[in-house]
């Protein structure tokens, strides 16, 4: 094969119009992630950038916005229960679901009704 897949970028997620204040407050007050810029030939379409790890989240703004429900990223994390008593602390409703084998994970919603999954890979 001439090519190979190495890695994800960025995850998009996306939020109504004017929402960016309200997507910092959450991704980077409340989850401890850290904006970053967007390039300025993008910015002008609005929505607002995070750094995850390697990895990056992208906020887009949709004029016809429907909060995904369903699809999800999911984010790795280290000691995800002290993660969860931050969220908890801050007034996040945390939502368990089924277990997964080799894993601890919790869902979030957004501000905008988006569902994030947490988890961390656990050694038996």
């Amino acid at each position: 094969m001439s090519y190979s897949f190495s890695g994800i970028d960025h995850v998009q997620l996306a939020a109504p119009k004017g929402s960016e204040d309200e997507a910092r407050k959450f991704f980077v007050d409340i989850l401890g992630m850290v904006e970053i810029p967007k390039p300025a030939n993008l910015a002008k379409r609005g929505g607002v950038w995070f750094q995850v790890g390697t990895h990056q989240l992208h906020i887009g703004i949709q004029d016809d916005f429907v909060p995904a429900k369903k699809a999800h990223p999911a984010f790795h994390v280290n000691n995800l229960e002290a993660f969860r008593e931050r969220l908890v602390k801050r007034g996040v409703k945390v939502k368990e679901d089924e277990p997964l084998e080799g894993a601890n994970r919790f869902y979030v919603d957004d501000p905008f009704g988006n569902r994030i999954e947490f988890l961390e890979r656990i050694n038996h």
